[in-house]
């Protein structure tokens, strides 16, 4: 061990410290917002366009800067890594809480990497976020875009497989896709595209009445792909 290294019992304890401020709204400062982000980054690049992930999980949708909807969520479902957890995008906008909202499911993620999958959303942007509030909120409790800059360079999984056997994302299907290995070969690392697969899984809209054209111009998914693809399909 160098003799600048720290050791991981030490960093796990500061971890756990910042985490139990967070969960009572603490604003991190711009210097542990990046020593974060940075910790996450190199979890994240070991991950999959397609992670798997182990039940029991708990799935979640989308929270938009709910940061006490967030707390009420652990309160009842119980508090990571005690429950697995699987985000599926859309952390800030919208919510007063933004930056606190994804500040510790970041946190969590660098502490329990194996206990918690965090996925993209559509908002998970940077064009998107200047439009609803995140770039916003971080120029008024930062005063400069530097946080939000940090948190839009991560490039979480786009879907996420539990037991090899239930598919989750934030979107929907694309008719351009036909397996799984299609998804794993992109290359995430990017803005999302205004059109093709990539976009598809963030933002085609399901419908439960029909498959077919949603509101949001989503072109026609064949049902017989999610059949191909040997998932079960369920409502909820």
């Amino acid at each position: 061990m160098s003799s600048d290294s720290v050791p991981a019992s030490t960093a796990n304890d500061n971890l756990d410290e910042q985490i139990d401020q967070l969960m009572q709204y603490y604003l991190g400062e711009n210097r542990e917002v990046r020593r974060l982000c940075e910790k996450a980054k190199e979890i994240l690049m070991q991950e999959s366009n397609v992670q798997p992930v182990k039940s029991h999980v708990t799935i979640c949708g989308d929270i938009h800067g709910q940061f006490h909807d967030l707390a009420e969520l652990f309160r009842i479902g119980g508090k990571c890594p005690d429950t697995n957890y699987l985000f599926m995008g859309d952390y800030v906008d919208r919510g007063y809480y933004s930056v606190e909202t994804v500040t510790l499911l970041v946190a969590l993620k660098v502490r329990y990497s194996q206990r918690i999958t965090i996925l993209r959303g559509n908002h998970e942007s940077r064009q998107i976020t200047q439009v609803y509030e995140f770039y916003d909120e971080c120029l008024r409790k930062y005063g400069n875009a530097n946080v939000w800059k940090t948190f839009t360079d991560l490039y979480f999984p786009l879907t996420a497989l539990v037991e090899s056997e239930i598919f989750c994302l934030h979107g929907g299907l694309s008719p351009s896709i036909e397996t799984f290995d299609d998804v794993r070969s992109f290359d995430r690392v990017q803005e999302v595209p205004h059109e093709g697969s990539m976009c598809d899984l963030l933002w085609s809209d399901p419908d439960d009445r029909w498959v077919g054209v949603s509101h949001l111009g989503v072109l026609d998914i064949p049902v017989a792909k999610i059949y191909r693809s040997s998932l079960t399909t369920r409502t909820t």
